[in-house]
């Protein structure tokens, strides 16, 4: 990149803002040091965040506000116009934060059913969050920001239980997988991936009525990573 000017660099961190509307300061990094890099993350950034997928914008954004609250991303206020401008009300958006706060809350039901379940006993810990979470409304974009939040936070049991009480309350397959790609970057990709492995084991042992196109994707051999891949092959 020795041989690029900064005007090259000006106009390459101005294609970024004309399509965004704002910068942070790794695109001038990554513009400056590796753009193809750039121009990856960008295109990965555009599909997951911008694109029109299935959920509306603003049911989108909705999860965005609970995600972005789980994991702290203070300079992300751009999602708050985004809300905003997609008919989310003051009203709309305190359901968004009260989704996320029972989420994270729901460590200490974590704990419970973890540590103290024989203790505990009739209590259900699972039961009792869940009553909680069927208070709120609406409950469909409820369930979808717990989903991502518990992606976010690492709480893959929870996750489970979340994802059963999204089929019993009928939410749709695609909406929950495109809620959960929005955990993606602010959550971490690996943590992405490990809630991808929870949903797939839930439905290859029968516990979630998948549809026949999730089916499938669970029956697909060969999902357990390079481990499994070399299992078996000389050394």
């Amino acid at each position: 990149m020795s041989n690029e000017t900064t005007d090259d660099l000006a106009q390459r961190l101005e294609a970024v803002r004309a399509k965004r509307g704002y910068l942070l300061p790794h695109h001038g990094l990554l513009a400056l040091a590796f753009p193809d890099l750039l121009a990856g993350y960008a295109a990965a950034y555009s599909a997951m965040a911008l694109a029109d997928r299935v959920l509306s914008h603003h049911d989108r954004e909705f999860v965005w506000l609970a995600v972005l609250a789980a994991t702290d991303e203070s300079l992300a206020t751009h999602h708050i116009t985004k809300f905003r401008a997609a008919g989310g009300t003051d009203a709309t958006m305190e359901a968004a934060f009260a989704a996320c706060a029972l989420a994270i809350g729901a460590e200490a039901y974590d704990f419970a059913a973890r540590d103290w379940s024989a203790q505990l006993q009739p209590w259900n810990p699972q039961a009792a969050y869940l009553r909680g979470v069927r208070a709120l409304a609406p409950l469909r974009l409820v369930h979808l920001a717990q989903c991502a939040v518990h992606v976010c936070r690492a709480r893959w049991r929870l996750l489970g239980w979340q994802l059963r009480a999204a089929y019993e309350d009928g939410v749709p397959e695609d909406e929950i997988a495109e809620a959960l790609t929005l955990a993606m970057f602010p959550g971490s990709i690996p943590r992405f991936v490990e809630a991808c492995r929870v949903w797939l084991e839930l439905i290859q042992d029968g516990t979630l009525p998948a549809s026949p196109r999730y089916q499938a994707w669970a029956r697909l051999a060969g999902q357990g990573g390079h481990d499994e891949a070399m299992a078996g092959k000389p050394e």
